[in-house]
């Protein structure tokens, strides 16, 4: 009987995390990341992603070797630590790990405005931090597992970034909806790569999405603001 009773708690206790996770991670919540590219409007302008087999194959990299890989890091670092003084560590990290003005704008802004949303509603510390250390510091507070945290933003930030390439490149709902389920199932491996957060291991070698993000800062025409 009390085998029963735990795995019911236990079954609750991870549909609620969802349910917070999905809330905070949804479209509807106030942070504004539909309105950032991370560098694929100039990739796209360029010429560097000119179809979905070309979107797929950046969104990889990104995930993989790039931001999203280091987001997961990042996240998990700022859930684990267990001081203020560590907290401010990893947001310091996050800021100087930005590779450009505009990536630094892109997880400062939406992060202070996740941070603020979820003060409202929810309390806890109404710090502006970058936003993967906002989200996992939040996740922390709120006694949300990592491991469905992790998977949870990174599947978000695909998300994000598909539909940006929709509005780019000739890449219907379906074929974006097939990109988004591919590169989804390479997200727990990162999740549990990163996991750990040790900030010695924070590293990235998808340059050129970098270079596509500091090309963005000047170029003329543009409906993102990164």
């Amino acid at each position: 009987m009390s085998t029963t009773t735990t795995t019911g708690t236990a079954t609750t206790m991870r549909t609620d995390a969802v349910l917070t996770l999905a809330q905070w991670l949804s479209p509807a919540y106030p942070v504004g990341a539909f309105a950032y590219s991370h560098g694929l409007e100039a990739a796209v302008a360029v010429g560097w992603v000119l179809d979905g087999a070309d979107l797929e194959d950046w969104l990889t990299e990104v995930l993989e070797t790039g931001a999203g890989h280091n987001d997961a890091l990042l996240l998990a670092a700022a859930y684990r630590a267990e001081t203020p003084d560590a907290l401010a560590e990893v947001d310091a990290t996050a800021r100087a790990f930005a590779a450009s003005k505009e990536r630094l704008a892109e997880t400062d802004q939406q992060g202070a405005a996740f941070t603020a949303t979820t003060h409202v509603i929810r309390g806890g510390d109404p710090t502006p931090r970058p936003y993967p250390v906002a989200v996992g510091a939040a996740a922390a507070r709120a006694g949300l597992p990592l491991d469905l945290t992790q998977e949870m933003y990174l599947q978000a930030f695909l998300s994000n970034l598909v539909a940006a390439g929709q509005r780019l490149l000739p890449v219907g709902q379906t074929a974006g909806q097939a990109i988004l389920n591919r590169l989804t199932a390479r997200i727990p491996a990162v999740a549990a790569a990163t996991r750990s957060g040790d900030l010695e291991t924070l590293s990235a070698t998808a340059f050129l999405t970098d270079i596509a993000a500091m090309r963005h800062e000047t170029q003329a025409t543009r409906i993102f603001r990164t």
